[in-house]
């Protein structure tokens, strides 16, 4: 196949662009900013500063689509840390047991993970980025479409304006754009079209292609929501060697009485430590100095808050802000146009406390890959429904976990209360026994499905208070 263009060049945008290089001549990736030659935070993704976490299905997909991207990140100076032998995970102001898991955990930094990824698609033949150009929208013929209109920009020095929403208004309107809506940024050349036999939105949680579909007369697609009102807050810090006695990292979370409170400390490149604080339901952490440590003294366990207060700052707080979990069921839509789809938040925007996000853009990449091998006919239905299935488990551990958080505003089925009281009982557990606590984090990672935590062997266990017995 000829040409495919993918909207966006952030980690979705990225592992979109590693599947279609296999299956077409061209593929080009259009970025509204200039991509840095290194591994310095962009503008286009404001949450980069902050903790991201990388799960065991997400690195495995990430190195199926990339090979020797894991080793490349290590020698770049990315961290290697074994799951639970050195990870502390304090949950319900407990930690989990200690034990050997077998399994690592790769540590990055956002920019520098994105940075490994974007050099080894940059490497693909038949790949090329266009920068510094904002999105228009899908051009079409009948039920198809067959490229993608687009604008180079002229920002302005510091311009930071989120551009991501506009069309032409000089056109009249048609799938991708709206009459009155226009780019944010100041144009500086007229608008050129892209021709691609399939366009990919990788543009973010905005949700693009959802608004593409509904102006053209396709529908909506149905939509879930979580309010959850979150807030972070993050700073690099450096602690000596040892400082937490081996241990790589430490994340904490339901903390008894703040349970809308959580935190991460992750040793990462540079020697740096990356400190984020986190609050949901509007308990933002604040990013002055001393409202910042009295929140973090709330979420660490003593002897990890001193350390971390005593450590050397490199970095003054920054914050952020995420208001509502969507996801966006494009499966449920009896009629698509065929030659257009949508990857990584454009389909669900996960909690980013849950470090989802990236992982599953990476298995849907793959899900996009295993269409294309079977032809292209029927693409987009055949695509949502199989993406539906990497993105029900991880939907569905989110808002549990986030319904268990009384102030967020849900409906709690007697199923979903009982189930949680069940897992309740088996992090009780797991503060003393390492196999439960081993089999918790590798359904957390999405190794596992959920339904291994009901196993008969796991609820023995349980019901046993962890003791094998």
């Amino acid at each position: 196949m000829a040409h495919a263009v993918v909207l966006g060049a952030g980690m979705a945008g990225l592992c979109a662009a590693g599947s279609l290089a296999r299956h077409f001549e061209q593929v080009t990736v259009v970025e509204r900013d200039p991509l840095p030659a290194d591994a310095s935070p962009r503008r286009g993704v404001p949450q980069g500063r902050h903790v991201h976490a990388l799960l065991g299905t997400g690195e495995q997909a990430l190195e199926r689509l990339f090979p020797g991207l894991g080793a490349e990140l290590v020698a770049a100076g990315a961290v290697r840390s074994a799951v639970l032998e050195q990870a502390r995970y304090v949950i319900g102001g407990a930690s989990l047991a200690r034990g050997s898991t077998g399994l690592e955990a790769l540590q990055a930094t956002r920019p520098l993970l994105e940075a490994g990824v974007r050099r080894k698609v940059r490497a693909l033949p038949g790949v090329k980025f266009l920068e510094g150009y904002d999105v228009l929208g899908p051009v079409t013929e009948g039920d198809r479409v067959t490229g993608v209109r687009v604008q180079k920009r002229a920002a302005a020095e510091g311009d930071t304006t989120d551009t991501t929403s506009g069309a032409d208004p000089r056109r009249p309107a048609d799938l991708g754009s709206p009459a009155g809506q226009e780019s944010a940024g100041p144009p500086a050349s007229e608008p050129e079209v892209v021709s691609a036999a399939l366009v990919v939105d990788a543009l973010g949680r905005a949700g693009r292609m959802a608004g593409w579909l509904e102006r053209a007369g396709y529908g909506a697609p149905p939509e879930d929501r979580t309010k959850i009102d979150v807030g972070y807050t993050t700073r690099f810090i450096r602690m000596p060697p040892g400082a937490l006695d081996g241990d790589l990292t430490v994340l904490t979370g339901s903390i008894p009485d703040l349970p809308e409170r959580g935190a991460g400390l992750l040793h990462q490149e540079g020697d740096r430590w990356t400190l984020t604080l986190a609050g949901m339901c509007g308990d933002h952490p604040p990013a002055e100095e001393d409202g910042f440590w009295a929140f973090a003294r709330t979420v660490f366990p003593d002897d990890i808050y001193t350390a971390a207060r005593g450590a050397r700052t490199l970095s003054e707080p920054v914050s952020y802000r995420f208001p509502v979990s969507v996801r966006r069921r494009f499966e449920r839509l009896p009629r698509l146009p065929e030659g257009l789809l949508a990857l990584g938040d454009s389909v669900c925007s996960f909690n980013p406390v849950y470090g989802q996000g990236m992982s599953v853009a990476a298995r849907e990449a793959e899900v996009l890959d295993q269409c294309l091998r079977q032809g292209t006919e029927d693409l987009p239905k055949r695509y949502f429904r199989e993406a539906a299935k990497v993105v029900q488990p991880a939907w569905e551990l989110a808002r549990s976990a986030d319904l268990a958080v009384p102030q967020v505003p849900g409906r709690r089925p007697l199923a979903g209360r009982v189930v949680g009281r069940y897992v309740q009982r088996l992090l009780d557990a797991a503060h003393h026994d390492p196999v439960l606590a081993a089999g918790y984090l590798r359904v957390l990672g999405m190794l596992d499905p959920a339904a291994a935590l009901f196993a008969p062997r796991v609820a023995w266990r349980v019901l046993r208070g962890g003791r094998p017995g």
